[in-house]
């Protein structure tokens, strides 16, 4: 049996405003060519299929059209709801799109109601859990208000069913925060109590489990791992490898689990450096047909920073300042200590202290300027 896990497609998502669309309509290009070159049995998507409860028209079309790609190579598809998804709303046609081979996993009602394949080995049984809040969901399953506490009901739930069941083999796809799991800076929050984290010894007796939420591909334990997301969605991501696992399930057990790389369509960079060594260095020609953040490093900030860093670097998304230098000792502390100082001079004295030097006459002028409309402002109030 042979399983293509993804996750967080994150549909309708930006970075720092930037459409992430084209990317990821290459990555559905790919997924159905790798679908059909390795005769894959079953799609898994664990979760976040949109990157909120009210997607946007396009994404909505996007998700259409991939699906009909998709189904039309024979794969049945096993989707559950993530955080970032309306389960209802996700979930709505669940059983009608089941007999076109679209599995839909959105809450706790289908959470222990597995997809059934069969091979030669018999039956594998295939299981979804949507994101479950626990504060919705706690008190209707007798449990505390925690993550690990509703995950361990519901599995609990899950190995009542499949003792019921003919075969041993099982998938489990579940959108959750796994204990040993690396976030990054683009999934959303989901603490309870200051907790997020649940032990991966909840999946427990799971031949394999399909993880969906952290955006890195990772592995947890051999036999429990996440895909990560298609596309960078932060530039924590930069550097991360994307793509999907594609799981071989034999007799008993996961007998292979092959990365399989997705495009990258632009890729993202990180750079630091003062303004006049990144528009003439040489060593950072990869960065110009990238997505873009840049840390300036000058002394002194400089003028249309921006728009002069996109000549040489046209997609840069993101930018923002940290001087190399020496400060005065004391910095702003040493600023509000000297008493006596007149309105004017106390503002002087602060860019003195941010910058390492004195105040041009023609920025002397401008404060004067402030501060007396400042004082104009305060007369009229």
């Amino acid at each position: 049996m042979r399983i293509l896990h993804t996750s967080d497609w994150h549909l309708g998502r930006a970075l720092h405003g930037q459409s992430l669309q084209s990317a990821q309509e290459a990555f559905f290009d790919h997924l159905v060519d790798v679908v059909t070159a390795e005769s894959v049995d079953l799609l898994v998507v664990a979760g976040d299929v949109y990157d909120r409860a009210l997607p946007p028209v396009p994404a909505v079309s996007l998700l259409d059209e991939a699906l009909d790609r998709l189904l039309a190579t024979g794969v049945q598809i096993l989707m559950t709801a993530g955080n970032h998804d309306s389960a209802q709303r996700l979930g709505f046609g669940a059983r009608r799109m089941a007999r076109a081979g679209l599995h839909l996993r959105t809450g706790l009602a289908d959470a222990a109601t597995p997809v059934v394949l069969e091979d030669r080995h018999g039956p594998l049984n295939c299981y979804g859990i949507g994101y479950l809040e626990p504060a919705v969901v706690s008190e209707q399953l007798g449990v505390s208000r925690s993550h690990e506490s509703v995950l361990a009901r519901v599995m609990e739930g899950i190995r009542d069913d499949l003792a019921g069941r003919a075969g041993g083999r099982s998938l489990v796809a579940a959108h959750a925060f796994v204990a040993g799991g690396q976030p990054s800076d683009s999934e959303r929050d989901i603490r309870v109590g200051g907790v997020d984290r649940v032990p991966v010894s909840v999946f427990d007796g799971v031949t394999y489990t399909a993880l969906g939420h952290l955006h890195r591909p990772q592995e947890v334990t051999p036999y429990a791992r996440y895909s990560g997301s298609p596309v960078a969605y932060s530039f924590s991501e930069a550097g991360h490898a994307k793509g999907s696992w594609l799981v071989e399930i034999g007799e008993q057990a996961a007998t292979r689990v092959d990365f399989v790389p997705a495009p990258v369509s632009t890729p993202l960079v990180r750079l630091s450096g003062r303004l006049a060594e990144l528009l003439t260095d040489p060593q950072y020609r990869h960065a110009e047909s990238a997505y873009c953040q840049i840390e300036l490093t000058d002394g002194e900030r400089p003028r249309a920073p921006m728009e002069r860093l996109r000549s040489r670097f046209p997609q840069t998304l993101s930018l923002s300042f940290r001087p190399e230098m020496s400060r005065p000792a004391g910095g702003v502390t040493g600023v509000q200590a000297r008493t006596g100082l007149g309105d004017e001079e106390l503002c002087c004295a602060f860019f003195d202290s941010v910058r390492g030097h004195g105040v041009s006459a023609e920025e002397r002028r401008l404060v004067q300027q402030a501060v007396e409309a400042a004082r104009l402002v305060e007369a009229a109030g």
